[in-house]
């Protein structure tokens, strides 16, 4: 069958592409913005790819999957829709064509779920599961995004936002998980919830679809996810975190070192190459998500000392002498203050540099701004990157930082004000959700020449 997919470089439609694949189907696929990681994936996979929404790259044969970045005005989208031509949703495909028949581990939250997602398919690869799996990112133990497996297992990346412009039900309605991890629920994606109320709501039609003999593990003492689990809940509900019934003990300050406590019983001890307590967090959730579908937490533990991370969370670019430059995937000030804390405690007193581009919709409109000078603190120095479509002052925002904070309207005056401040033992993390004009590549070059 053709498969022609509309925003295909996006982490979940790219994904999917690669199943497709994997199913025989003949893939192609359009989209405007074309970088790495995905843009690799897909040419090794072999799918043509179009640059741009021409109509004239459609095929009337093709079943298309329209990604829930496009919506009305979309000259494809329009076309689709004038000529009755056949399409559907990513989360319905997947779970019409991928998921039947399947045991769905599901990891859900506001952050964490790339991470924690591939933890679990990791450890139910050191299970000998060979599970199939659709995570966020590139997870470096598989080199892809996305693979169907071998076994019944299959671990998805469950997203709150919307699935389509013609359905706007959460992505993870569609999954029907019968392990569900909820990490954290904190207000995200401004420009489709109006608010938590209408956070809660599809997290609670989550938690609805869960079968009573499946299992919810939850991260003890987030008021949002007790306030969720409180609407109703008909599955056992095991929990973690620093109240949880499975627990992470520091040995090392970064926490990449940690024991695994289970009712206060040792399971295990972890010694990774992540740091930071929300990754061992994210640890205990796979654990124990992993307890759930047989795999014992004392081979877990020893299967984390050969994970070796996600691309774009907290990934090592490069070292050039003694200068180490970081690309992290940041999107919420939650997740940014966690990165750079763990970082901090890495470092000890190196100097920590973070480049930050508010590029989610939820930063764009300054539901958010409040938080980021907060959030940046932990770092010596900070440069903010406004673009052209925010929506309020970044200079008032980030008043709190005074000099330690930067304000910048272009990424070519941010990669030289970091080039002249440069000095050894500097730790510079670039925190972006999208290209950020190819920033990475650029600094680097920069800094090796």
């Amino acid at each position: 069958m053709k498969l022609h997919i509309l925003g295909i470089c996006g982490t979940f439609m790219g994904s999917l592409a690669l199943l497709a694949k994997a199913l025989g189907h003949e893939v192609s696929g359009a989209d405007t913005n074309i970088y790495p990681p995905m843009s690799t994936q897909l040419a090794a996979a072999g799918i043509p790819l179009q640059d741009g929404y021409a109509p004239d790259g459609l095929d009337a044969q093709a079943l298309i999957l329209i990604g829930n970045a496009l919506g009305r005005g979309n000259p494809s989208v329009e076309y689709i829709l004038e000529q009755g031509l056949g399409y559907t949703s990513g989360p319905q495909w997947l779970a019409q064509n991928v998921l039947p028949g399947k045991h769905v581990l599901a990891v859900s939250g506001t952050h964490g779920k790339t991470t924690t997602a591939s933890i679990l398919a990791w450890l139910l690869e050191a299970a000998r599961e060979k599970p199939g799996f659709v995570i966020g990112g590139v997870a470096e133990n598989f080199g892809v995004s996305a693979r169907l497996g071998e076994s019944r297992f299959f671990v998805v990346e469950a997203d709150e936002y919307d699935s389509a412009f013609f359905d706007k039900r959460a992505k993870f309605i569609h999954y029907r998980p019968t392990t569900l991890i909820v990490n954290n629920i904190e207000f995200d994606h401004a420009d489709i919830f109006a608010d938590m109320a209408s956070i809660r709501r599809e997290f609670h039609h989550l938690l609805r679809t869960v079968p009573g003999n499946g299992r919810i593990i939850a991260r003890q003492g987030d008021s949002e996810i007790e306030e969720v689990l409180c609407r109703g809940c008909w599955t056992p509900v095991v929990s973690f975190g620093a109240e949880g019934e499975w627990r992470a003990e520091a040995l090392r300050e970064d926490y990449s070192a940690f024991r695994v406590l289970r009712s206060g019983e040792e399971l295990g001890v972890v010694e990774w190459a992540l740091i930071g307590r929300h990754n061992a967090e994210n640890a205990l959730a796979a654990i124990a998500a992993g307890c759930h579908v047989g795999v014992a937490a004392e081979l877990a533990c020893r299967a984390l000392g050969d994970f070796r991370g996600v691309k774009r969370r907290l990934q090592v670019l490069a070292r050039i002498g003694s200068v180490t430059l970081y690309d992290d995937f940041a999107h919420h000030p939650s997740a940014i203050r966690a990165t750079l804390e763990a970082l901090r405690r890495h470092v000890g007193r190196g100097r920590l540099i973070a480049i930050l581009e508010p590029r989610s919709n939820t930063m764009k409109l300054g539901v958010h701004k409040d938080a980021l000078a907060a959030a940046l603190a932990p770092a010596d120095q900070s440069f903010f990157y406004r673009p052209d479509n925010l929506q309020w002052d970044p200079a008032a925002g980030m008043a709190g930082l005074g000099e330690r904070c930067q304000i910048h309207e272009d990424t070519q005056s941010i990669i030289e004000a970091v080039w002249r401040m440069r000095k050894a033992g500097d730790h510079i993390v670039i925190m972006s959700n999208g290209g950020f004009e190819n920033m990475q590549q650029r600094l680097l070059a920069r800094l090796e020449g």
